[in-house]
């Protein structure tokens, strides 16, 4: 079963629905701070379709536990559409996944719906480093499915800013073994205001490495290799050109492949 539920402060059900594979739970309510998104499941390790609010989407995740999701206010919410949680009536939606849907070749990394708390549900990411704690440059942004690169700042420019930090890493938990041969970079490209990565490096589970060279361009940088099977993957030693703006950061990563059968 999947129980759908919002909680207010005071962790008191505003309003709530369930069913066996799927449920939409339409709460009439403008949301206070402190409200939270809760999903739970009788499941576990199953992926299921996600859909906190119709402004941000649906993305499949892969569920190992329940879901709680703090409600974004103020600050915590610039790197979303404005539209998004907004309002008196919110349509949130869950489905439990088709075979069809989860073993098709796609986009391993993509989720709207990651949160820096978040330990339950995958794809996760998380950095060493975010520009002075900003929404507009967490790490959450570069798996958030939006490759707009050529500004900087609110939505729909969000990116992950590694404040000028040297040794910045992004790891992106898959939080399960999967197969992946393609990954391609959105780099932000709001020049002069920044600088670019002459090359990246990945770290992946399996103990090997793979270099990316790269170049001043606002246009996707796609590497392929041949199948690895891995749980997660660091993204590191990142350097940037000789120019002077000292603001590389990433718009977006996507990583493809396919989950094992």
């Amino acid at each position: 079963m999947l129980y759908l539920k919002v909680l207010d402060a005071e962790r008191q059900i505003v309003n709530m629905a369930e069913g066996q594979n799927e449920v939409n739970l339409i709460c009439e309510r403008i949301y206070q701070p402190g409200d939270r998104i809760i999903l739970e499941s009788s499941e576990k390790d199953i992926f299921v379709w996600l859909q906190f609010d119709d402004a941000i989407g649906q993305s499949m995740v892969y569920l190992k536990g329940d879901v709680n999701y703090p409600i974004p206010f103020e600050e915590k919410r610039l790197h979303l559409s404005p539209r998004a949680f907004m309002g008196d009536r919110h349509l949130l939606r869950v489905r439990k996944a088709r075979d069809f849907e989860i073993y098709q070749y796609r986009n391993l990394a993509f989720s709207a719906v990651d949160h820096h708390e978040n330990r339950t549900y995958f794809p996760h990411v998380s950095a060493n480093v975010e520009t002075r704690g900003e929404s507009v440059f967490a790490a959450q942004n570069a798996i958030d499915g939006i490759t707009v690169n050529q500004s900087h700042g609110e939505w729909p420019y969000q990116s992950w800013g590694i404040n000028m930090q040297e040794d910045a890493c992004i790891t992106l938990d898959f939080g399960r073994m999967v197969e992946i041969d393609r990954i391609v970079l959105y780099t932000r490209a709001d020049f002069p205001h920044d600088n670019w990565w002459k090359s990246v490096n990945f770290t992946f589970s399996d103990g090997t490495t793979l270099e990316m060279n790269m170049r001043k361009s606002s246009l996707p940088h796609e590497i392929t290799f041949p199948i690895k099977q891995v749980y997660w993957m660091e993204m590191n030693q990142m350097i940037k050109s000789d120019e002077p703006s000292p603001f590389p950061a990433l718009t977006q990563i996507e990583v493809y492949g396919r989950e094992r059968q």
